[in-house]
């Protein structure tokens, strides 16, 4: 079986979270009681710069909404973690168009119940870090806690 991600140990993945300072999250919902908002809230509170992708909304979290990651600005790069919360038959699409941007993210990070190995395996060829099937938000309660 594919193991869930490439970091290895908590402290990698506790070194990408308090590196990273902008997150893209691919699937935002405008609902409060979605996961989809309340964990990209979550990661605002913590001092992140959350960037909402979701071509449904306009503004999210207080926040622009771009409808792909390739309609995000320059002003907004780099972006460090793509947080996915689509269905795993949309991961390829998302990787084709992560693969095409011009500046890739340091890593992609699929929620709970998310995991797709062909998907996980183009994005590790090109030098992106891959964390699937995980919570974020959890990895970052119980590892961090603090703002970043």
């Amino acid at each position: 079986m594919e193991p869930n991600t490439n970091v290895r140990t908590q402290d990698e993945i506790i070194t990408l979270l308090v590196q990273a300072r902008t997150i893209a999250v691919v699937g935002v919902k405008d609902l409060p009681s979605e996961d989809a908002y309340r964990i990209p809230a979550y990661l605002k509170e913590k001092g992140y710069l959350v960037i909402p992708v979701n071509p449904k909304l306009s503004t999210v979290l207080e926040s622009e909404s771009f409808p792909s990651l390739s309609s995000i600005p320059e002003t907004l790069w780099p972006i460090d973690i793509v947080n996915l919360f689509r269905a795993a038959e949309h991961m390829p699409q998302h990787v084709d168009e992560i693969l095409s941007l011009p500046e890739k993210p340091r890593a992609v990070w699929t929620q709970l119940g998310i995991h797709h190995g062909p998907s996980a395996q183009r994005l590790r060829a090109a030098g992106i870090e891959v964390i699937q099937d995980r919570c974020i938000m959890v990895d970052h309660r119980n590892l961090i806690g603090v703002e970043v």
